[in-house]
């Protein structure tokens, strides 16, 4: 499905499409241009593309064409009234049509895919008349075991299985004699979907799961259920560049949930814990210190009743993961020392999932390539492969291992080169 990106994003997109094409790193052209590295990288994120005159000095740079960004080229014709507010408006009107050229879907066209992208859409509920209390035992069994594919990275065998688990909890949901209970096993199993198609990059049909997700969340009447459904709808929000509105549904659902932590239920923490860990990482990438200090604090506060931190665990909430968001966090802020500091002392300690294990070692990569350490960068990679070689496959960690490899012009790190050929990184 096509991916609904906003016209900041896309603008993002084509610079940074154009860049890597040119085999040239984010701090290579922002030298050039007389800026710093961190101002190509927000334009790259969609953030700061409202100044035309820097839209145009990149495009010279990177030899875009103008329409590409939705700018008039300077013709001799153009009318002597023409204005930013008027340039912004042709921007806008041609944007969405120039730039689809630069913004194919990232999500994998395999038949797997297009499965699970149909069993994700509306359709008739039957009612299979055999939901009783063995049944919804045994769909229960099936989604714990999707859940733990997902925390093991297994993401292809995921994808595979799950198309029937949701049909078939779709059925057992028409059956009201255990209307609540399923319902919030469908949920989870949308959540689950909505995680998956994140880290294959298809935002699109996340929007859709999501959605689904929310819906079943509601009707199972289950805070926890509930709670876990608005935290991936954040995880969306924040992937679409919306973190204001994520960071303030976060804090909304979490204020309702907080307090009195020692004397809920493991489940309840979990689910609490997550949903502010979701909050760091979209505060973080907004660029709020505040709100990401505030997530962080209670988050912690939480960690201190609960440990869940098992491949086969309901969800994945303890201290460790906590200082997993601290080190992301400061990453986010461009703060790399601090990133690897705080990540040090994790890296000597046994993390039971492998999904986590993967993110400390991805996120101390990227704050190697910030500090320009690609070869430390480079090793940290290749431990994460080790940890969950499809986590590392997926679109951001390529994405990852493209700047680097961009950065690397001189090709002083072979061994880079062909791990970016053997993920599949466009040269």
């Amino acid at each position: 499905m096509a991916d609904v990106k906003t016209e900041a994003g896309r603008i993002g997109e084509a610079i940074k499409h154009a860049r890597r094409c040119a085999g040239r790193s984010q701090a290579d052209v922002a030298a050039a241009l007389g800026y710093h590295q961190s101002k190509l990288s927000r334009l790259e994120s969609g953030r700061g593309t409202e100044d035309t005159r820097v839209l145009r000095a990149v495009a010279a740079e990177l030899g875009i064409p103008l329409q590409l960004l939705g700018l008039r080229d300077p013709t001799p014709s153009a009318a002597p009234t023409d204005d930013h507010e008027t340039e912004d408006m042709r921007r806008r009107t041609f944007l969405a049509a120039s730039i689809a050229s630069l913004t194919a879907p990232t999500a994998p066209a395999t038949a797997a895919h297009d499965n699970l992208v149909r069993a994700l859409l509306p359709s008739p509920r039957t009612v299979s008349g055999q939901a009783g209390a063995s049944e919804t035992g045994s769909l229960e069994t099936r989604l714990a075991a999707a859940r733990r594919l997902f925390y093991t990275c297994d993401y292809a065998e995921l994808e595979a299985i799950l198309p029937g688990l949701l049909t078939d909890l779709r059925e057992a949901a028409g059956d009201h004699r255990n209307e609540a209970e399923t319902a919030g096993l469908l949920a989870t199993a949308y959540q689950t979907s909505t995680s998956l198609l994140l880290k294959q990059g298809d935002h699109g049909t996340a929007w859709l799961a999501v959605g689904r997700a929310l819906a079943e969340a509601e009707r199972s009447g289950d805070p926890v259920v509930l709670a876990s459904s608005v935290r991936v709808h954040a995880h969306v929000l924040a992937r679409e560049k919306h973190t204001t509105q994520a960071v303030t549904l976060v804090r909304h659902t979490a204020g309702q949930l907080a307090g009195s932590y020692d004397r809920r239920s493991p489940r309840y923490l979990a689910a609490v814990g997550l949903l502010l860990l979701r909050g760091v990482t979209a505060a973080s990438t907004a660029g709020d210190r505040a709100a990401t200090r505030e997530f962080l604090d209670e988050a912690q506060d939480v960690a201190r009743y609960v440990a869940l931190d098992q491949p086969d665990a309901w969800a994945n909430f303890s201290p460790t993961n906590v200082a997993l968001h601290a080190v992301s966090a400061a990453v986010a802020f461009g703060d790399a020392g601090i990133a690897l500091n705080t990540a040090a002392p994790l890296t000597r300690r046994h993390i039971p999932v492998p999904e986590r294990r993967a993110a400390l070692w991805i996120e101390a990569a990227r704050a190697y390539n910030q500090q320009g350490r690609l070869a430390e960068g480079y090793q940290a990679l290749r431990i994460a492969e080790t940890c969950a070689a499809q986590d590392v496959r997926r679109p951001a960690v390529r994405d990852l291992v493209a700047d680097m490899a961009a950065r690397d012009r001189r090709r002083a790190l072979p061994e880079l080169h062909r791990f970016s050929r053997r993920l599949g990184v466009p040269a």
